[in-house]
């Protein structure tokens, strides 16, 4: 399999960006109309996140990213804006599955070199992350074949469709 290349801009968040946060509950009767949640994604951590976001782009966050109550449709909004990637210091548990099983990838790494509007490239392959604005370059725990396989694909439901069950 070749190398699973991202790139795009660094938009960066703090610690502790919640559920509630990536998705505001009081948008919680457009779950069934996710084109609309998704023009409130990370509202009420930046109002002007989905304005600004470009496809390819990153998220880049403290520690504690996804806490709170298990939406799935939060990982799929973010997807949805454009963004390729999650890199966070620490993920919430269930979060960390939601968005592998919607086919966005999210990385645990020290995010403290990486500034807002930084070009960031990842090599999902090979766990290494580039700073090409700053020349530093940061790594991230691999991740398993199934996980790149289930991303590759697009997601959970993608990966069953085509294969039926997991090649492990």
């Amino acid at each position: 399999m070749p190398d699973m290349i991202l790139k795009g801009k660094a938009l960066k968040f703090g610690d502790n960006i919640s559920t509630d946060l990536i998705t505001p509950g009081r948008y919680a009767h457009l779950r069934s109309n996710l084109s609309e949640l998704a023009k409130h994604t990370m509202e009420d951590a930046d109002p002007t996140f989905v304005d600004k976001v470009r496809p390819g782009d990153f998220i880049i966050a403290g520690k504690n990213f996804g806490l709170g109550s298990s939406r799935e449709h939060a990982p799929l909004v973010i997807k949805m804006t454009g963004i390729s990637a999650i890199l966070a210091k620490s993920v919430a548990r269930i979060f960390f599955r939601n968005s592998i099983n919607q086919g966005l990838p999210i990385l645990i790494c020290d995010t403290d070199k990486i500034d807002s509007g930084d070009e960031i490239k990842v090599n999902l392959t090979k766990g290494v992350i580039t700073n090409s604005t700053s020349g530093i370059q940061l790594t991230f725990g691999k991740l398993p074949q199934v996980m790149l396989d289930i991303l590759s694909e697009g997601g959970l439901i993608p990966y069953i469709n085509k294969y039926g069950d997991f090649k492990l």
